[in-house]
């Protein structure tokens, strides 16, 4: 069974930094994509920063490139999200997701896989 169990979220002030961190269990972590995709109310989901483990290809959203940064550690299957130079519009319910397969062929948000969120708000 596929858990994702997504910790590091939180209030911070704009400007400031949070690191995000998905521990993922019951799957072949070596052969997955992991990603993180975010969804603010009254907003559509929008993909964050996505990473194929076999390879450590890394892919972002335009919105985050230069201030996100996605990484991996192997021996703890987990999958982190630094954030840095937060503002306002990163406020979000940020989710953490895997699947298989192709990482970059499809939205992050439609990865098979989701945790159950970790809320990040940021104030000016």
């Amino acid at each position: 069974q596929v858990q994702l169990v997504e910790s590091g979220g939180g209030s911070v002030q704009a400007g400031g930094s949070l690191r995000l961190s998905c521990v993922a269990s019951g799957f072949f972590w070596r052969r997955s994509c992991m990603g993180w995709f975010r969804q603010a109310p009254g907003k559509e989901r929008e993909g964050v920063a996505s990473i194929n483990v076999a390879s450590g290809r890394t892919s972002y959203a335009d919105s985050v490139k230069g201030r996100f940064t996605i990484s991996q550690d192997n021996a703890k299957n987990t999958v982190y999200l630094q954030m840095n130079s937060l503002n306002r519009e990163d406020t979000a319910m940020y989710y953490c997701a895997a699947d298989g397969g192709d990482c970059f062929a499809r939205e992050i948000y439609e990865y098979n896989s989701r945790g159950q969120g970790t809320q990040v708000t940021v104030s000016s």
